[in-house]
């Protein structure tokens, strides 16, 4: 078998995971999508479709990571090949945890309808869709950014970062406030603020994504440095 055979099956073998990681972040992006319109509808269905969705993903995550186990030990890949393959595996991990987040979201609406919705929470939930709004355009950056290994805008979802953070921040304010003014809306502000924690981290895992493709492209780990020192490392 020659050289430039085998260095076609690594690529298309390289090709087919990398399609499969897209495919698994599709169904993720899905899935926060679902479980925010849970919340916003109050649907104990739609939240039970997360859940099982939840089951697909940790299978593709099992799948792919043993697949890549199997090129590694069958190919021996250097260099940016190496990088790709370490990259994906830590990239399917933050997408199954996206998965993860929606999965919480979808339990938390369970409970809350199990209990009983009251109207004063729709305001609240209104600010949580804004904030999951945010955090489901940077997943959907970070997977375009990932399909292209495109640096650019990689970089662009590292910078907005921040807008979820402060989005977080506000809506535990509101909410602080929300049970001040209301003692019996405690439990379920309670339920609503771990839910605001999952958004936010759906968009730290969209940075962390996002990291991994400049890492791909350029051999460089950006994790921990400010904004502008990544784009000084990424010219």
């Amino acid at each position: 078998m020659t050289d430039k055979h085998l260095s076609t099956q690594f690529d298309a073998e390289l090709s087919g995971i990398s399609t499969r990681v897209l495919e698994m972040g599709g169904m993720v992006e899905s899935q926060v999508s679902r479980a925010v319109y849970a919340l916003t509808n109050f649907s104990s269905e739609v939240a039970s479709d997360v859940l099982v969705t939840e089951e697909r993903v940790n299978q593709t995550e099992v799948e792919i990571d043993r697949d890549l186990s199997t090129i590694i030990a069958r190919r021996q890949p250097t260099a940016r090949d190496l990088r790709l393959l370490i990259a994906i595996s830590k990239t399917i991990a933050n997408l199954e945890r996206v998965g993860d987040e929606a999965a919480r979201i979808a339990r938390t609406v369970q409970r809350l309808v199990n209990s009983g919705v009251s109207s004063r929470l729709r305001l609240p939930v209104k600010d949580l869709a804004y904030e999951a709004e945010l955090a489901g355009s940077q997943l959907r950056k970070a997977l375009d950014a990932f399909a292209r290994l495109d640096v650019e805008k990689a970089v662009e979802v590292l910078k907005q970062d921040d807008l979820i953070d402060q989005e977080f921040e506000g809506l535990m304010r509101k909410l602080i406030t929300f049970m001040m003014e209301d003692p019996r809306t405690i439990s379920s502000s309670i339920d609503l603020v771990f839910v605001a924690k999952a958004i936010e981290r759906v968009g730290d895992h969209a940075k962390n994504l996002a990291e991994q493709i400049i890492y791909i492209v350029k051999g460089t780990d950006v994790r921990h440095n400010s904004i502008g020192d990544v784009e000084s490392l990424v010219r």
